[in-house]
């Protein structure tokens, strides 16, 4: 599985999923800094790529309908603090390995995870 690690996010969230066996690359390394929103996601779905990210604009369904994509993460946490984020992303490795991603939007809390697949 391949993930694309947001602007919003550190370079260590790209290392705890190469760590745990995935591929990798942040917005960064590609110089998407400030790009468009629906041109990151292109980006992801001709990489084949799950976009990980802080931004709930990706949230929208009706926007961006998870079918059409490998997979979207949001992360929707109280602090968006580096070690915090990285905490909650750790917990979710296993998820992630055992639930469907691709075509699915992932609302990632420090609780609970909500995965669409499809809008209604």
């Amino acid at each position: 599985m391949q993930f694309k690690i947001d602007e919003n996010l550190s370079i260590e969230i790209a290392e705890l999923l190469i760590n745990a066996g995935y591929n990798a690359k942040t917005a960064n390394e590609q110089q998407l800094q400030g790009a468009k929103d629906s041109a990151i996601l292109e980006l992801c779905r001709s990489e084949n790529r799950v976009l990980v990210t802080l931004d709930i604009d990706f949230s929208d369904i009706r926007k961006y309908p998870p079918q059409d994509f490998s997979g979207i993460i949001v992360l929707r946490t109280v602090s968006q603090a580096k070690q915090h984020i990285l905490k909650v992303l750790k917990n979710i490795i296993p998820l992630i390995k055992r639930e469907p991603l691709s075509q699915h939007l992932w609302i990632v809390e420090e609780t609970k995870v909500r995965i669409r697949n499809k809008m209604y």
